[in-house]
């Protein structure tokens, strides 16, 4: 099955809450009008409700049964729970003035909603950088257990070929154990879009025909990673050069007793610098769809759009994140 027909179905019956932080933007207001008419999950739209519904009008669009927050008009006592919940999940951190300043951003509110369990997930990015949107879910919804970091993956599909590239968006350069919790973060995430995990750790040796520092480090991540998901052990390998993890007769050659060569789907990159080369060749030479970034390793799911993104790109990441949120 189509991998978002594939997720469509999952979703559907479940009918997930996802807020939208910028719900003034054209195209994420498109985006909710589609997915409520398709009656894929229940959309959140924050901001101002007149705003909303005059663009809402300008495109004939229907808000029957869309939900819309103007955080500058919420219940004195609900915001007033908000704000106490907030300082009491920064633990000293943060205090109330502060708090009650922050609950004033979108970004925040939307975040503070997902916290709260009003919403099951997240989706900002469109109108804002990166660091907006990811900076308060790292504060209040914070990390998964087992994950010290988040990281950011691709699903790479073209035809019947779907993978996961890993990390290609968030952490610059990785340790060993950085990377092993990456290859486990992964092997989740190809869980979710319907993937059987085979983990490549990737690396320019295959096997120890080359020696240095860098492929110490896979080694050691591999190890760890097997530690870390002692259920998936058997499908985690390296290291292992990208032909070797993907192509059948290189692997028979290069590491003959690997259960993972040659038929690897998820890649798990040494580096940013790799990763986001290596998605980018397969995107723009071989073809490939390229769907992401992916938030990897929150304890709830929170999606950060390009602010070059289309409504489909809206629709499409709304999809993502009511499946992550259902997993």
């Amino acid at each position: 099955m189509e991998l978002f027909e594939q997720l469509k179905s999952q979703i559907k019956p479940n009918q997930q809450r996802i807020v939208f932080a910028e719900g003034e933007d054209e195209r994420i207001l498109g985006a909710a009008v589609r997915l409520k008419q398709d009656g894929l999950l229940q959309p959140i739209l924050l901001g101002d409700q007149a705003e909303i519904k005059a663009l809402a009008q300008q495109n004939d669009w229907d808000l029957t049964g869309l939900e819309i927050i103007d955080p500058s008009q919420y219940p004195a006592d609900k915001l007033n729970q908000m704000r106490s919940a907030l300082v009491k999940r920064r633990n000293g951190k943060t205090d109330a003035d502060t708090a009650a300043k922050w609950l004033k951003d979108n970004n925040y509110f939307a975040t503070m909603l997902v916290y709260l369990d009003e919403a099951d997930g997240m989706v900002s990015g469109a109108t804002h950088p990166t660091g907006d949107t990811v900076r308060p879910a790292l504060q209040i919804i914070k990390t998964a257990p087992g994950s010290s970091r988040i990281s950011g993956a691709f699903i790479m599909q073209k035809g019947d070929d779907r993978y996961v590239f890993a990390d290609a968006a968030i952490n610059i350069d990785v340790n060993a154990h950085t990377m092993a919790e990456i290859a486990v973060q992964s092997a989740q995430t190809a869980q979710v879009f319907g993937l059987d995990p085979e983990v490549a750790m990737l690396s320019f040796s295959t096997k120890g025909s080359a020696r240095g520092e860098e492929v110490e480090k896979v080694v050691k991540a591999t190890q760890l990673a097997k530690e870390m998901a002692p259920k998936l052990a058997d499908h985690i390998d390296g290291e292992l050069q990208f032909d070797a993890a993907l192509v059948p007769r290189v692997a028979q050659a290069k590491a003959p007793d690997s259960q993972v060569a040659g038929h690897a789907n998820v890649f798990v990159f040494p580096n940013l610098e790799a990763g986001n080369i290596g998605y980018k060749i397969a995107q723009r030479l071989g073809g490939f769809e390229a769907i992401g970034p992916i938030l990897q390793g929150l304890a709830k799911p929170v999606s950060d759009l390009s602010r070059g993104a289309s409504e489909e790109d809206v629709y499409k990441v709304a999809i993502i994140t009511a499946a992550q949120a259902l997993a």
